[in-house]
C-alpha cells in the first residue's frame, strides 16, 4: 500500500509541474510543449535552433522553457534527436 501511495504522489507531483495551478496555463510546459509539437508537425525534421526560431515566431518563449518542452516531448517518445543532431517526430 505504501508503495502505491509513493507512486501516486510522484505522478501527482509530475502533473503539478506540467500543469501548475498558480500560474497562467500559457506559461506551463504542457501548453508550450504543444506549440513546439505544432511546429514539428509542420516540418517533421528541424535543427534545434531552427525549431526554436520557428517556435519563437509563433510565441515569445525563452530558450530554457523551449528545452524543457523538448525534454518533455523526448520523455513521451514524441520527438527524438537523430544522428545528425536534428529534432524529428517519432514515427
Amino acid at each position: 500500500m505504501l508503495l502505491f501511495v509513493a507512486k501516486y504522489l510522484k505522478i501527482l507531483k509530475t502533473i503539478i509541474m506540467l500543469l501548475p495551478d498558480n500560474i497562467h496555463p500559457e506559461h506551463s510546459i504542457y501548453y508550450n510543449g504543444a506549440i513546439v509539437l505544432q511546429s514539428l508537425q509542420r516540418q517533421t525534421k528541424q535543427s534545434i535552433l531552427g525549431l526554436y526560431q520557428n517556435v519563437k515566431q509563433q510565441k515569445d518563449m525563452t530558450f530554457p522553457v523551449f528545452i524543457l518542452c523538448l525534454d518533455w516531448l523526448f520523455l513521451l517518445n514524441i520527438a527524438v534527436i537523430n544522428d545528425h543532431g536534428d529534432v524529428e517526430l517519432c514515427s
